[in-house]
């Protein structure tokens, strides 16, 4: 009989390990260029400005609601309609030229998500916006199919085929992400996405690899996307490399978790990354959750008529419908076999499992990890100790697997699109409420069926109140 405790100590890891963050702002290129017509104003936003705008946001969600009831009123309340996250409407009646159709078709995206049309009309007038969507429904590929006259693709395109050629090549669109790990996905998905079209190059730039090594690639190839983390990209920009000077005809911005973003501590990256772009550009900030650091940092980077799309609605459950919630109070002691209990049995309910163990340090992951590769199951194990050429490894390797077990940390809770994942079991305490659910939706993606448990010791199981509006059903612990 295994009996191994731990004791969890502290928040749960930083998953952008590894950037810069806190430094001076004042030796950046393209202010050293431009002198004190580049100086910084700092600019705070009054309390009743931000309240002007919840307010506004409030009707608009009260609209929402009115328009799902009618909806539901002439469906004779058919919910599971609602519940679908895929939309009638497909990505060839958007207007998108034939290649990026070409593409998209290929890489699996026919019928377009909620997220993606109710963006689309939004985008296609050129306007700012912050979008709130539940996690699992699309929000990375809406990045480079929500406009008709200035995707991101499309303004690539328009852009490198106009007469003009500038001196400089210059960098059209900027993605920042949290994780090195969701930027090496979105980076992926654009170049599934450009497929077709020769000539643009998708380029991401995150820390855990050689600094020299990227700016050889900034330096031999023009580039027009990037994405990149904010401290290796604040990196580049004061190295005095030249990149200030490209950006400085960037078209999109683009903000992925944009809470996560700011619960990392990038805030301050993020502002002087600002200070480099030129103002007349389009910005962009998807986020599952809407926190007031969210709204705060939205004052700086989208203009004041930016539009707000909820995707949720108010009073909306935010976990996917289609995911089975559990939970689970044990002695922490007996954590691991009860961990490796509801494994042999989720096993033997799916031959084509896959599995998401999530743990709150390195330290834990790597005990869990070793703990189950004892009890010869096919595991695996990711959290911000390991190097990133080996996470990246990982990472792809379960992508594209089945019958695999994945034990990590936070560096895989967000944003990371595993596909067919069965079943996530969360070991102790998350970090907070949001956390729970970003965990939560590496399983039932893209309206699949999922499960997903979560097991706390007795003295956590105060969490529980964080989480009474969601339908979570205990699981009875027995001592066999």
């Amino acid at each position: 009989m295994w009996r191994i405790s731990w004791e969890i100590r502290g928040m749960s890891e930083e998953a952008a390990g590894g950037d810069r963050r806190g430094r001076s702002a004042k030796d950046i290129g393209s202010r050293a260029a431009l002198g004190e017509y580049d100086m910084k104003k700092t600019r705070r936003v009054p309390l009743k400005e931000l309240e002007k705008n919840d307010f506004a946001n409030e009707v608009e969600l009260i609209r929402y609601e009115l328009g799902r009831k009618k909806k539901f009123a002439g469906n004779g309340g058919n919910m599971e309609e609602e519940d679908s996250i895929l939309s009638e409407k497909r990505f060839d009646e958007c207007g998108l030229s034939p290649l990026t159709v070409k593409a998209l078709i290929a890489a699996g995206y026919v019928q377009m998500t909620r997220v993606q049309e109710a963006t689309l009309s939004v985008c296609l007038e050129g306007k700012d916006a912050i979008v709130k969507a539940r996690t699992g429904t699309g929000k990375s590929a809406a990045f480079f199919v929500k406009y008709k006259q200035l995707p991101a693709i499309e303004a690539v395109l328009k852009a490198t085929s106009s007469n003009d050629k500038p001196q400089v090549p210059p960098i059209y669109v900027l993605i920042l992400c949290p994780t090195r790990e969701l930027a090496s996905q979105i980076a992926a998905e654009a170049n599934a996405m450009l497929k077709y079209h020769d000539g643009i190059g998708v380029l991401t730039l995150v820390g855990g690899t050689r600094f020299k090594d990227d700016q050889r690639r900034l330096e031999s190839d023009p580039y027009q996307i990037i994405v990149a983390t904010p401290g290796r990209l604040l990196d580049h920009i004061e190295n005095k490399g030249g990149l200030s000077v490209h950006l400085m005809g960037l078209k999109v911005l683009i903000l992925d978790e944009a809470d996560h973003l700011l619960d990392l501590g990038f805030r301050k990256d993020v502002e002087k990354i600002l200070d480099c772009l030129p103002r007349q550009r389009q910005s962009l900030l998807f986020s599952a959750t809407i926190p007031k650091e969210v709204r705060r940092i939205s004052q700086l980077v989208l203009k004041r008529e930016h539009a707000f799309i909820n995707t949720v609605g108010a009073g909306c459950v935010e976990t996917p419908a289609k995911i089975k919630q559990s939970f689970l109070v044990s002695p922490q002691k007996l954590h691991f076999q009860v961990v490796h209990h509801l494994l042999k049995e989720h096993i033997q309910q799916a031959p084509d499992y896959k599995v998401i163990v999530f743990c709150t340090t390195g330290m834990v992951t790597s005990l869990m990890y070793q703990l189950l590769r004892e009890m010869k199951m096919n595991v695996r194990e990711m959290h911000s100790r390991k190097p990133q050429l080996y996470r990246t490894r990982i990472s792809n390797e379960f992508r594209e697997s089945k019958c695999l077990i994945l034990v990590t940390s936070d560096v895989s809770a967000r944003g990371m699109n595993y596909p067919d994942v069965t079943l996530v079991i969360q070991v102790g305490i998350p970090y907070d409420r949001e956390h729970y659910i970003h965990r939560l939706g590496r399983t039932g993606r893209e309206g699949k069926d999922g499960k997903g448990i979560l097991l706390l010791a007795p003295w956590e199981e105060y969490f529980l109140n964080e989480l009474k509006d969601l339908p979570l059903e205990q699981i009875p612990y027995t001592t066999n």
